[in-house]
């Protein structure tokens, strides 16, 4: 949909700031009651959800003025979702759409961010959106034997992702997904060298026709797998797999599993079977993408009644966060020997963002530390040991933050867990 199509929304908003806090009947404290990075780190209405909708409504009114603080502005947000979900707590209006759109507009008028124009422009040369520094996508697996899905017939497909393939760091997390699903027993293969990006970080950088030109691609090599079931350890390529692509007509009926739902699937049936106690006590948190942003998309026709109210025919249902993928790895956590979870105040589809998403990551790295450090001053206010997530660029923007600012927090992925307790 183009930006016009949410006219309406952005006209309805009435400037609560609804967007900027966590609902009210939901927030544990004040010291934890915001859930918007952009507005907290920068102060100024225009940097939240609803000053971002006056904007783009007074755009489409007088004409869309580029000036460095309009730009500034649209793309100092990591499109996380929080403002959406807090704003229909009480409403029926979309925030996170419009917002997206600005940001494709911008591009298509000849506005793109430079830093997210070099790694869209990255993504068109190597498939890959982070550097590949001479190395090779299937690197990570060297040695693990395992089967190649192009050649070989697998029931599941294992998407690595451009991080977790190619950052030295985070290969860990591929390795220990692919033993732990050996394990288990799974029918799986991989792509390796074939294996290419989603596209879905571009669509977020706003360059939609590449995301759409990426996701073609892979697509089609999903296909040649022959393969019904595709999983991943990255919380960003579920949420493109799963959400993205069946919204753009792309995903047919693949069915698409994040690790930790297979995980707690694998446990369930007894092929998983945890046995080495590790007396941790956790918090984890909910990635963006996995929780109010991975909630399957809803199909919709319909058409808005003329008049003063704001109502469509037939009714639009609208996506809340609240179906996001949120007891899988919470009950995974809970099946581990010794693992103690305590929960921060913010969870689910109210969890403050790590700080990597929506390219903030690349364009304003400050920015994006900046939000990450919010989250882990909030996990070390529970007393917990470590922080686990399920996404590598939370993982990793969290290590880099405890790396440079100091802290005693460990830092996991779900899957590092389930590797050693099996």
């Amino acid at each position: 949909m183009a930006l016009e199509e949410y006219a309406g929304d952005m006209s309805m908003c009435c400037r609560c700031s609804a967007c900027k806090f966590v609902p009210l009947q939901q927030v544990k404290g004040f010291k934890h009651a915001n859930v918007c990075p952009s507005i907290s780190r920068y102060n100024f209405h225009f940097y939240s959800g609803g000053g971002r909708l006056n904007l783009g409504y007074a755009g489409l009114k007088n004409g869309f003025q580029y000036v460095p603080r309009y730009l500034d502005v649209l793309y100092n947000c990591q499109l996380c979702g929080a403002c959406d979900v807090s704003c229909k707590y009480g409403m029926d209006m979309e925030v996170l759409r419009p917002i997206q759109e600005m940001r494709i507009k911008a591009v298509e008028d000849g506005h793109p961010h430079p830093a997210l124009e070099t790694v869209v422009s990255r993504m068109r040369a190597t498939g890959s959106m982070v550097p590949v520094a001479g190395r090779k996508r299937g690197d990570w697996a060297e040695g693990l034997g395992l089967r190649n899905a192009l050649e070989e017939k697998v029931e599941i497909l294992y998407h690595v992702g451009c991080l977790t393939s190619f950052d030295p760091e985070r290969q860990k997390v591929a390795r220990a997904t692919a033993r732990v699903l050996d394990r288990a027993g799974v029918s799986f293969g991989v792509l390796g060298e074939a294996e290419t990006c989603c596209g879905g970080r571009a669509y977020e950088m706003g360059h939609q026709a590449d995301f759409l030109a990426q996701a073609a691609k892979s697509k089609e090599l999903v296909e040649k797998t022959g393969v019904k079931t595709l999983v991943t350890s990255c919380a960003t390529c579920y949420q493109v797999y799963k959400v993205l692509y069946d919204r753009f007509g792309l995903k047919d009926e693949l069915e698409v599993l994040h690790i930790t739902q297979l995980l707690e699937r694998l446990l369930g049936e007894g092929r998983l079977k945890p046995s080495r106690g590790q007396e941790i006590t956790v918090t984890y948190h909910d990635p963006c993408h996995l929780g109010r942003l991975g909630e399957p998309w809803i199909h919709w026709q319909g058409k808005k009644i003329p008049g003063d109210r704001f109502v469509f025919d037939p009714p639009k249902p609208y996506r809340r966060g609240t179906h996001g993928v949120y007891e899988p790895p919470r009950r995974v956590l809970a099946a581990l020997p010794g693992v103690r979870l305590v929960e921060m105040d913010r969870i689910k589809e109210y969890a403050w963002c790590g700080g990597s998403c929506g390219g903030v990551i690349d364009s304003n790295p400050e920015f994006a530390e900046w939000t990450a450090a919010e989250r882990l001053a909030e996990a070390t206010c529970t007393g917990a040991e470590a922080i686990v997530t399920a996404s590598p660029w939370s993982e990793k923007l969290f290590a880099q933050v405890l790396a440079k600012n100091g802290g005693d927090l460990a830092v996991y992925d779900i899957v590092e867990l389930v590797d050693q307790a099996v």
